[in-house]
């Protein structure tokens, strides 16, 4: 692993070639921060599975992933496709037949993987960067259309946080809504709880969010009391999900970059 250090925040982030097995056809192998510990409260994240195991699907800390929009040609029924950041993958079988290569330069407070991807007539160049910056990390993607068509892509984080003591989770600066469920209200500080703890499963919810400004989300943390994310973009769509061990938001990014363009945007988590 890499390792981001200063006197508050150690931040752990997979090397791509020597974190291989830690590596399935969903995440991006580039820039994935697997832990994130404080000098005087230990781990700050956690994961699906987190502490009792790990697997490549749920996998742990903050990871993000392009999965969920393969480039691909529609016109076949050919199960391969890329998968931006991973690599070429056998969806049907899901598995990566060959991860994509980083280019890696690193100091002491940052890291930027790139990497070079084509598949048929699709090309890109893809940048992730992970920096350090007293209490704040930034995690920043850069994707450039290298091709000769519309490229689409499909993106989101997905931020690990432990359940926290009370059942208050997160709060957003735009307004949201949902239908009435079972794993979650609004409570009337204006913070999405949880209902019925403790679970025995897991609970999805996409939310009707308003706005027009860029995301930002006040999160519930057992060991710091309260942490923050902010997003440099406008969720295209957004769901949260947690269970026994985690909760998390998933800021999705849908869009297409033309040929010879490029898209650029980054999440600003601050412990």
């Amino acid at each position: 692993m890499f390792s981001l250090k200063n006197a508050a925040l150690t931040v752990s982030i997979l090397d791509p070639v020597a974190d291989q097995a830690r590596f399935g056809t969903r995440y991006c192998t580039g820039g994935y921060i697997f832990q994130i510990t404080d000098a005087d409260h230990g781990d700050l994240l956690t994961g699906p599975t987190f502490p009792d195991s790990f697997n490549t699907f749920d996998g742990q800390g903050i990871p993000d992933a392009f999965n969920l929009g393969p480039v691909r040609n529609p016109a076949t029924t050919d199960a391969k496709a890329l998968i931006i950041g991973t690599g070429l993958c056998d969806l049907q079988a899901n598995q990566v037949l060959e991860f994509c290569r980083w280019d890696i330069t690193a100091t002491d407070s940052s890291i930027c993987l790139l990497t070079s991807q084509a598949f048929e007539t699709y090309a890109l160049d893809l940048e992730r960067c992970v920096s350090l910056h007293g209490r704040a990390v930034r995690s920043a993607t850069r994707l450039k259309n290298s091709g000769t068509r519309p490229l689409p892509f499909r993106w989101f984080p997905h931020p690990f946080y432990p359940q926290p003591a009370t059942d208050e989770l997160c709060r957003f600066n735009v307004p949201v809504s949902f239908p009435a469920n079972a794993g979650y209200d609004i409570a009337a500080s204006g913070f999405i709880r949880r209902l019925g703890w403790p679970w025995n499963s897991g609970h999805y919810q996409a939310l009707d969010h308003g706005g027009n400004c860029n995301l930002v989300v006040l999160q519930r943390h057992p060991k710091l009391g309260l942490v923050s994310g902010t997003c440099s973009y406008i969720p295209t769509y957004l769901p949260i999900w947690g269970n026994p061990h985690t909760f998390s938001w998933e800021p999705f990014l849908d869009g297409s970059i033309g040929a010879g363009q490029e898209r650029a945007w980054h999440i600003d988590y601050d412990f």
